[in-house]
């Protein structure tokens, strides 16, 4: 008699998007778009300049209310709730350009990300309470945790704005993980070279084998192949494909909207056709 073994069950999204949509005045910037992210994961989100990616970021994180559809997260709908709630439920982003405080430390700016999860208003600050007292040593705590998670524990006191562009990126990622989120939204920050590029890429790596959940917009493919899990493809601010990166390197509906980008100079485009010439990207 064979034994029946027991399937494994599916795995519940960590975040769903359902008819996800935006428009401004006529435009769609995002559009129908249906897709999931599934939990552990680093799912990156690419597609030719001006496909809507950092707009669906923008959705997901409550900067954009949403004209059409629904995002769940955890199981809960989310679809109108505004930034910070979105960040309390557990949901951080950084940003294409490095968003920190120059003139004050590393710690500091670290302890800002974790104030999100503190309770002391205003006049607790002023009158410097009890409670203001805990939350700051609550918020100093999660802060050295945080730079500790992205290697800056030795860094602390120094001002951010002595830190190299990759030290500041890495201060950005702190000031995200200080809220505690079970999801980062990441989008690469300008200026850093290959290798610093290289080793946040790690960085990423290393935070989800913590148990982390990330989603990113990158424009480099030759990375994208070799980090993500999964990759969400839009174009037009619509999903054309989503799939592993060997599934989505053949999708010919990929393919054909990288080769269109190109036309018009765009990223996507340029590594596309790198690849089709034999000197750019390695998609093995």
């Amino acid at each position: 008699m064979t034994e029946t073994r027991p399937q494994p069950l599916p795995q519940t999204p960590l975040l769903q998007v359902q008819d996800l949509g935006i428009r401004f005045g006529g435009l769609h910037a995002v559009r129908d778009v249906t897709a999931s992210l599934q939990p552990g994961r680093i799912t990156a989100i690419i597609g030719p300049n001006g496909a809507g990616k950092s707009t669906f970021f923008n959705l997901i994180s409550g900067f954009y209310q949403p004209t059409s559809g629904r995002i769940t997260f955890r199981g809960e709908d989310i679809t109108r709730l505004r930034t910070h709630e979105v960040v309390g439920r557990g949901i951080a982003r950084t940003f294409q350009t490095t968003t920190i405080y120059q003139e004050l430390s590393v710690l500091d700016n670290a302890m800002i990300g974790h104030r999100v999860r503190t309770r002391a208003g205003l006049l607790d600050a002023l009158l410097r309470t009890g409670r203001e007292r805990r939350d700051e040593e609550e918020s100093r705590a999660g802060a050295l945790r945080a730079l500790d998670r992205v290697g800056l524990a030795g860094q602390a006191t120094l001002p951010a704005g002595a830190l190299n562009q990759e030290g500041k990126k890495r201060v950005g990622i702190a000031m995200a993980l200080a809220s505690d989120p079970h999801l980062l939204l990441d989008e690469p920050a300008a200026g850093m070279n290959p290798e610093e590029t290289v080793n946040l890429m790690g960085l990423i790596r290393d935070l989800v084998s913590g148990g982390l959940s990330v989603a990113l917009v990158e424009h480099k493919m030759s990375l994208v192949m070799g980090l993500a899990d999964d990759i969400l493809v839009l174009h037009h601010g619509q999903k054309i494909a989503q799939g592993t990166p060997a599934h989505i390197s053949r999708d010919p509906a990929v393919v054909e909207a990288y080769l269109g980008s190109h036309a018009h100079g765009g990223q996507m485009g340029q590594e596309q056709a790198g690849r089709t010439q034999g000197t750019g990207v390695n998609h093995a």
